[in-house]
């Protein structure tokens, strides 16, 4: 902490004055992980305060990705946000977006560095940032998570650190940082290999930027997941049994291609099925965040080798992790998000992408972020570059939800963010459908017979049947049926016997 004592050591209420009104915050976080904790709830406060007295004050907000009840949750409290990127969650903010109360733009997470660069989300006023230490010279070594931090040290006007001490200083020897220059002068990444590094363990501000040190010894929020239901677990059989027939196939050579994985049960109960398989060889992971069960998994050797841009594991896990940092320090690489989701590497190194949907169209379409193509869950993250540019593509979703009132397989999904040149593999509950190879009508039926729960077959084959014939077959007439019934009587086929389906 000596080396910090060059820079002006504040309150966070002090350091919360310095943030003006329209300011553009932009702060550390992939999602909880290494987010900034003491200053949003300083400006949360600052900002319910002058509007008690009728003040205005809101900020724009930048962050890596989602960091809900660290940043995202104080700030929509307080009513202190006009817009957000390229990434959010939790229930307040998403209710404020949905109302256009915040303007929200939704993005490729490997894209967010260079649109700074480029000044769309207009100039940055102050970066503020989670590190274990700052030394005078202008090195920062971060936390748990690198996202977009090393950017926003760079391109801010005025920089505020947090220095948190509950975080392991030995963080830095997982960190590889490099900040790629503008096109057309970027260099070629020579990546063979999840842990391959090119940078440094630190990031780079210039001192003279630094207006405020605050100094924490708080825990990262993020929570637990739920336990993986017999629906996860179904999904994650009949992944684990298409893998081991690309194996059978030569497909997939024995040095099995590194994994990634989104975030959630569904790809925790994958994760867990792939490690419990005796066929499936020792494995690497090129991806955005790395969860509980892969520590687990790592610990028991099945997973010999991580590349992430943040550690996104609960206070239990991390503290595990800490606690034997000569076993994972070799084992896992800490990257910046717009190499972490560097769409070459992606394709280079042969990334099989595992990623959830909210629902799939009938011809392959997946829409992850939008309900009835209106309204933000979250967004898009990170999987459109991994789909785009993965080896082999999966996708995957309950068949049914609440209760058989929603089906996951739709005649069209009213929002598209993975189309069907992209997605490979569809996946749900009731089976699989490898769509490589097929044409739009090959593709309806087999992910009809394969992926739709029983309950709804019966209205997708009608609807096929009654669609004008062309390429892609669609009666625009009835193409959201299912969304509007949804909407309006609370189930997509409002007559069906409910009593039969067993979503748990």
């Amino acid at each position: 902490m000596s080396k910090a004592k060059a820079f002006p050591l504040l309150s966070p209420e002090e350091a919360a004055e310095k943030i003006f009104h329209g300011a553009t915050v932009a702060f550390s976080g992939f999602t909880n992980a290494g987010a900034a904790k003491l200053l949003p709830r300083a400006i949360a406060a600052r900002a319910e305060s002058l509007h008690s007295k009728g003040e205005p004050f809101k900020i724009r907000v930048l962050t890596g990705a989602s960091s809900g009840e660290s940043i995202d949750e104080p700030l929509a409290r307080a009513q202190a946000m006009s817009y957000r990127a390229p990434y959010q969650s939790g229930p307040i903010l998403r209710r404020q977006i949905n109302q256009q109360e915040v303007e929200y733009v939704d993005m490729h997470l490997s894209h967010l560095p260079q649109t700074v660069l480029e000044g769309f989300h207009g100039k940055v006023d102050f970066a503020v940032i989670e590190a274990t230490e700052i030394t005078s010279d202008g090195r920062v070594y971060l936390t748990t998570s690198i996202g977009a931090s090393p950017t926003y040290l760079k391109y801010a006007d005025h920089v505020i650190i947090e220095i948190n001490r509950h975080h392991s200083e030995r963080l830095r020897e997982m960190a590889d940082i490099v900040i790629m220059p503008p096109p057309p002068h970027r260099f070629p990444l020579p990546f063979s290999d999840p842990l391959t590094k090119v940078g440094y363990p630190y990031a780079v501000v210039d001192p003279k930027k630094v207006v405020a040190v605050l100094e924490n010894d708080e825990q990262d929020h993020v929570p637990s997941f739920s336990a993986a239901d017999e629906r996860s677990h179904r999904i994650a059989q009949h992944v684990v049994r298409f893998l081991l027939d690309e194996m059978l196939a030569g497909r997939i050579p024995d040095d099995f291609p590194p994994l990634q994985a989104g975030v959630g049960n569904v790809s925790n109960g994958v994760m867990a099925a792939l490690a419990q398989n005796p066929y499936i060889p020792p494995f690497r992971m090129y991806t955005e965040v790395f969860q509980d069960s892969l520590v687990d998994i790592m610990e028991q050797g099945k997973l010999v080798a991580a590349s992430t841009t943040s550690l996104t594991v609960t206070h239990e896990t991390l503290k595990r992790l800490y606690s034997n940092m000569d076993f994972f320090v070799p084992r896992i690489v800490l990257r910046p998000q717009e190499i972490s989701n560097h769409p070459g590497i992606i394709r280079r190194l042969g990334v099989i992408a595992l990623n959830t949907a909210i629902e799939v169209d009938i011809y392959g379409n997946v829409n992850s972020s939008h309900v009835y193509g209106m309204d933000i869950m979250n967004g898009i993250g990170g999987s459109g570059e991994f789909t785009r540019n993965s080896y082999i593509s999966i996708f995957m979703c309950p068949s049914v939800a609440k209760g058989g009132r929603i089906s996951a397989i739709v005649p069209m999904c009213p929002h598209i963010d993975n189309n069907e040149h992209s997605v490979q593999i569809v996946v749900t509950d009731q089976g699989l459908a490898d769509l490589r190879g097929m044409g739009p009508a090959h593709r309806a039926q087999t992910i009809i017979e394969r992926c739709a729960h029983p309950a709804y077959k019966d209205y997708l084959h009608g609807y096929l049947e009654r669609s004008r014939r062309g390429h892609i077959r669609h009666d625009l007439a009835t193409s959201f049926e299912l969304h509007l019934n949804l909407m309006e009587q609370g189930a997509m086929l409002p007559d069906l016997d409910l009593s039969s389906i067993n979503d748990a």
